[in-house]
Order: C-alpha cells, then structure tokens, then sequence
C-alpha cells in the first residue's frame, strides 16, 4: 500500500455536436469547471463525435483554447477524444499549458480501420503520483491491450468509449474484468446522445470501478451528465 492523496478523478459525457470542435471544446470547458477533479475523462472521439471522416484536430488549434482555459483554472488534467494527423484516434491530453497527443488507439472497429492506423504502444501517464493507463473502446474489449498496460505499473485503466443503448452492459462487463483481474480502478467515459456511425442512440452511463471490481460511480444515459470520485492508493500493478 502507498501513502498517496486520493486522486480526484471524473467521466464526463457532454452534449457533443458533429464536426464542431470550437463548440464541442466549450462542453468540455463547462464540465471540466463543473468537475472540480484532477482528471476529467471523456468519451472516444468527444471533440468532433464519432465521425470518421472528420478533420484531424491539430494540438495547438484555437478551438481548444476554452479548455486549456478552463484546465488553467482549475488544475486539471482533460483526457479528451479526437482524430489526430496520423492517422489517428486519439486521447488529447489537455492542461493549461495546451495539449498533446496522449494515445494512439491500438486496437481498431473494421469501419475505423479504412481510415485510421493503429497505434504502436499502450500509454501511462503520471499524475500526482498514480499512474492512469490510457485506452480507447475496442480496446477495453482486447485482454492483451488491459495486461500490456498493467504492466507497465498503473493505479488506474482510463478509457473513452462509444456503445450503442442496446450495448449497455458491454463496458460494465469490461470494467469488472479490468479491475479484478489487474486489481486497478478502472474509469469509462461513455459517449451519450446521437452520433456518426450508425449510433443514433449512445448508452451513455460513465462510471467508475474500484480494484475489486466494485461500482463507485456512475451517471444516466443523458447528455451533459458527470459523475466524480476520489480514488484511494492500493497496491500498484506490474
């Protein structure tokens, strides 16, 4: 066990309008300052929806400038989804200081892969001390892609996702296998409303696992929902 602050940490799954990073960077401004947690995870895909054939979003664009601003004033770490040059699908990692392309997903759907490349290694990134595994949908359902990561050493599995309403169960299925098999909390952003791709009806429903596989948090299946907890240490993985 390690004697760490717990981690503030929150899913958010805003209203998200295709193609339209400036607005879709103010959603996520607005939930970042609602938050009020050290990380902030969205969905896959978040700043533009899930349209495959959107314009990358390049790191320094001024659309983002709302959320860099909004991360500025409240210290946060926005883990927020976007097609990056690569091509990718990627997590930004946004802070005051502007973003960066976190993670490249490794593990691609069969529509995606007619655009975008896989990426080449799982990502961890530091945050007061916990280690956040990144991951992107498809690959919460991959078990190589959860143990590369955990072994790595992570305190917790952060991923954007996208299921359809009638795909609900799906991510509670991955979370629980996640968490009690690498012994990490895991967290599901999980993109709610409409969207590209055939997903008319997203399941929404963020939530958050501790390591023994346990419910903590969750939110509806609404648009503009949020949902935060403080994650206390436990034993690492790797």
């Amino acid at each position: 066990m390690e004697d760490r602050t717990p981690l503030r940490l929150a899913v958010a799954q805003p209203l998200c309008v295709p193609r339209d990073v400036a607005a879709n960077a103010r959603a996520h401004a607005a939930a970042v300052r609602a938050a009020r947690a050290r990380v902030v995870l969205f969905p896959e895909l978040s700043l533009t929806g899930y349209e495959l054939d959107a314009p990358v979003v390049p790191v320094d664009d001024p659309r983002l400038t709302p959320l860099v601003e909004a991360c500025a004033e409240t210290g946060a770490l926005a883990l927020a989804g976007a097609p990056v040059a690569g091509d990718h699908i990627a997590t930004l990692a946004v802070t005051g200081a502007g973003a960066t392309v976190a993670y490249r997903k490794m593990w691609l759907g069969d529509a995606e892969a007619h655009r975008f490349r896989p990426g080449d290694a799982p990502t961890v990134l530091d945050v007061d001390g916990w280690r956040v595994g990144l991951a992107i949908c498809k690959d919460t359902g991959v078990a190589a892609h959860a143990a590369e990561t955990a072994a790595l050493g992570i305190d917790v599995y952060a991923a954007g996702v996208l299921e359809s309403a009638t795909d609900v169960a799906v991510p509670d299925q991955r979370a629980h296998l996640i968490a009690t098999t690498h012994r990490v909390w895991v967290a599901m952003a999980s993109f709610a409303g409409s969207t590209g791709g055939g997903y008319t009806e997203a399941a929404g429903r963020s939530a958050i696992w501790t390591p023994q596989g346990e419910l903590r948090a969750r939110t509806g299946s609404e648009p503009g929902e949020l949902v935060g907890a403080s994650l206390e240490s436990t034993a690492r993985t790797g």
